[in-house]
This record gives C-alpha cells, structure tokens and sequence, in this order.
C-alpha cells in the first residue's frame, strides 16, 4: 500500500480534466504539463500546478518523458497518469517510471510491452483456448512464402502491422495478384509509423462488429470485466460512435466474451483498467483481436452503465488497495452512447477543419455528459489530435439514450469550424443504426456527404435564425450591469488562483 497524495497528468484536453476532477475528489493534488502551444488550455488553469513541458509539436513536449519525470522530481510527485495516447502504452517510459521511484498508474512495463506486439499477445493468450482469427502465430517477411500462406488461408486477407494500430500498417488484400505490392506497402507504413515493420496475416472478416470489454485487474490476483462496449460506427478505422451495452450481445455471449477478457488479462498478469478487443461475425462468432493496456476514450459509457468512475478504481489499484466488487456485484443498468466531436468535416471524406471556436454552447440536461477540453473563444491546435469533446448520453434503455443524444446533438452550438455532430445525428436517425443491424461497414454502405449537405441545406435558415436570436440576447444584456464578456473575464480569473510554471 502507498497513498497517492499528488498525481502529474501527462496528457493534455479532455482526458487530462477528467483525470483531474476524480483526483480532486480524492483530495489528490494534482500538476499539469503542457505545450506551448497549450499555455492558456483548460486543463493548465485547472490543474493545482502547471509546468510548461516544450514546444507545440508532441515531440517537443508531451512525449519528452525524461523531462516529465523531472517535473515529478521537483514538484514532490507520487504518481504519473498517462491520460491515452501519447505515453500511455510506452513500455519504456513505465519502466523509467518506475526506475524513478514513481508509481505508474497503468500496467506493468512488461504487461505494456506484451499486448503491445499482437503477435506475442496472440501466442500469450492461446493457452487459454481464446478464438482467434485464422493467419500466421509469427511476423512473416519473406513475400512468396508470405504469398503461400495467403493462398492457403483463403481470399480476402489482411495484412496488419505487428505493433501499433489505428489502421497503419494494414492492408486488405483481395486476391494474389494484389499481395506482394500490398504486403511491400503495409510493411513501409509500418515501418515509418512504428519504428518496427514487422507483419502478419490473418483471414480478412469482411463485415465484423467491434466489440470490446473492458477489464480492471488489482495487484491482488483480482480481475473482473465491466461488460462491452459496441464500437462498430468507425471511420479510417477509428471509431466515431460507440454505445454499452452492444445491441447484439445475449447474456450467454456476454458471459462468453468476458470469460475471455478476463483470460487474456490474466495471460499478462494485468494491472489496472485496460480492454480486449474482439471481432464478431455475422454468425455471432467472436475472434481475439488485441489489448489495449490503458484507458480507453470511450470508458465513459462504462461508467454510465456500471455507475463505476474508471480513474477512481485506476488510482485505487495503483495505491495498492484491492478491488472493492466481485464479478457477481456488477450488473447493467440502463444504455449509454457516446459521439466523439472532432474537428472534422463530414462532408469532406472526415478532413481535419482547424479553427477558431466562435461559438461554443454545450448541451445540459439529465443524461447528458460532455467530457471536453475547450471553450469558446479558443483556436483548436494543429498539432494534435482533432477530438474537441466526447458527448455523452444515458437512458434507461437503448431509444431513450439515442432520443436523449439527438436532443443534445440539436443543442449543441459550434461554428467557426465543420465538425463530426451533423455525422452523429445521421447515423443515430438511420434505420441500421435504430435496428441495432450494423457493422464497420457503416459509412461504406450508407453514409454519402451528398445527403449530409441536403440535411445542412434543409436546416441552414433554422440555424441562422438561432444565431440571430441568441446575438440579440446578447446585445441586450450589454446594456445591463455585467455583460458576457465581464462574466468571462472573471471566470477566467478565479480558474488562474493555480500556480504556472
């Protein structure tokens, strides 16, 4: 056991805050480093200290761990939560971590390095009889016997980088004529992405479901799963929607599926909360996937559904404190959706739209949880991952949580950039969606920016009209003793009582 009394974020946005807050309840104080390009971010004004870390660019400042460390070091810091992204799934940074005297709120070093090779994770988790998908147990870098192989899987395969994710270094190959220039291809991309051009192959499932489980593992041999989450509504492989429970799931394959998640976190002696990832057929046949050894940016709609707060129990472990459930305490209650708002437009194949947010009005209400890192008046960095926020709903059944998200969709107010809302209001009104019939294939198969610019065209003049209505509103309150912009300023000043560095 070893109490945690302040915890350095190494993070930035909306999971910094969200990490923040828990602590803050727990009367952890808590530090925050930063970019210059984030010196007047939410998170720097709302940590108890803020440290400025390097320049705007990720290499610069939030991925310089040793400078992280030292941060530590002077300002008398128990623990390091890596947030996602960035440094959270960097073996070598726990490690240094740990070196240094620090508690790393996450796995171990080794569990880390483990999960982070799907090769060696595959081979970890096979002893305990876990459904994987038909391909190669090891990388394969010779093309013509790669080809071979290929060949005796059968048509479509998938070619996939051995370390990291997100859609690099992954190929789909339809036949062998196709393989040796795909195979050249995705072994560059791994290469440039990951440092490492390691690949193998595995049976290409055309149309799959991405469900995932999420797991907490205590250092006393405890480890439960929270049930899954549906994470199918993706875009370049990256997901966009994701809901809890899954529409599909019967109670049998629930039980199946976190069976298994639980065996592939023991496989790693897991530590913390962390989620296997599985993909599941037309058939309802599920196959391994990978782990992610941290926390994921949908483990809101986990929370929602098990009234559990994820970081809380992330900082309970790391102090030593066993898990306070079993896996017979937990249950499902209600439904959870979540839409991440990026700063992208739909309507152009999902580019990045940097800029200013002119106008920045979050949606409020019972069920409605924003998780986000900005404010009106702010510019979206360039050099970061475009999320602004994750909008949240929760109901006491699957319609009342996507009634609830249509409701909060329409309240929500951004102009200044295009962003992913009028995408989430589309998918949430589709049949496929509404019937729960859906797969990764969504966007392929239904999403045309054609139609998404024939709903913007249809409600152009109602927004237009909200807009006038609202800057009228605030005309009229200048002429009163505190207008907006008095009541920023003052806002803002109370959030500066903290120290920066």
């Amino acid at each position: 056991m070893r109490k945690i009394n302040k915890i350095l974020i190494a993070n930035r946005g909306e999971i910094a805050l969200r990490v923040m807050r828990t602590a803050k309840e727990m009367g952890i104080k808590t530090v925050a480093v930063y970019s210059e390009a984030d010196r007047n971010a939410l998170h720097v004004r709302f940590a108890d200290e803020a440290v400025c870390v390097g320049g705007p660019k990720s290499s610069e400042s939030y991925l310089r761990g040793d400078v992280i460390i030292d941060v530590c070091k002077q300002l008398g810091v128990d623990a390091i939560h890596p947030g996602y992204g960035f440094l959270s799934e960097n073996a070598g940074f726990a490690q240094k971590v740990k070196e240094a005297g620090l508690i790393f709120i996450g796995p171990s070093p080794e569990a880390i390095e483990l999960m982070g090779s799907k090769l060696a994770a595959k081979a970890a988790v096979s002893k305990y009889n876990i459904p994987m998908v038909p391909g190669t147990e090891e990388a394969i870098t010779d093309v013509e016997a790669a080809k071979v192989i290929a060949t005796e899987v059968g048509f479509p395969i998938l070619i996939k980088a051995s370390a990291g994710g997100g859609g690099k270094g992954m190929r789909i190959v339809e036949s062998v004529h196709q393989f040796e220039e795909q195979m050249q291809m995705a072994v560059s991309e791994a290469t440039s992405a990951f440092g490492d051009g390691s690949v193998f192959i595995e049976k290409y499932i055309g149309s799959p479901r991405h469900i995932e489980i999420q797991v907490l593992g205590d250092t006393h041999g405890n480890i439960v799963h929270l049930f899954e989450r549906e994470c199918s509504i993706q875009r370049r492989h990256q997901k966009v929607v994701e809901e809890a429970p899954s529409s599909v799931l019967t109670p049998e394959l629930r039980d199946e599926m976190g069976r298994c998640a639980v065996n592939v976190a023991k496989a790693c002696d897991y530590i913390g909360a962390g989620t296997v990832e599985f993909l599941l057929d037309e058939n309802l046949n599920f196959y391994f996937l990978e782990m992610n050894t941290r926390l994921q940016v949908e483990h809101p709609v986990t929370e929602q559904i098990t009234g559990l707060d994820l970081v809380k129990e992330q900082i309970l472990i790391a102090e030593g404190n066993p898990l306070s459930f079993a896996q017979e305490d937990l249950q499902i209650n209600g439904h959870a959706l979540e839409l991440r708002v990026y700063a992208e437009d739909p309507a152009n194949n999902f580019l990045p739209d940097i800029g200013k947010l002119v106008t920045y009005k979050r949606p409020q209400g019972l069920g409605v949880r924003i998780d986000d890192g900005f404010e009106q008046g702010m510019e979206i960095p360039i050099y970061y991952d475009p999320m602004i926020a994750k909008l949240v709903t929760f109901g006491k059944d699957r319609q009342e949580a996507i009634d609830k998200m249509l409701r909060a969709i329409d309240e929500y107010v951004i102009t200044g950039i295009e962003t992913t809302l009028p995408f989430g209001k589309y998918v949430l009104q589709h049949e496929a969606f509404v019937s729960g019939n859906f797969d990764t294939k969504f966007i392929e198969r239904y999403f045309t920016p054609e139609d998404l610019n024939l709903e913007l065209d249809e409600a152009s003049e109602e927004i237009g009209v909200a807009l006038t209505a609202m800057l009228l509103n605030d005309n009229k309150g200048k002429s009163g003793a505190v207008n907006s912009n008095s009541h920023t300023a003052t806002v803002n000043s109370n959030w500066r009582k903290n120290r920066v560095r």
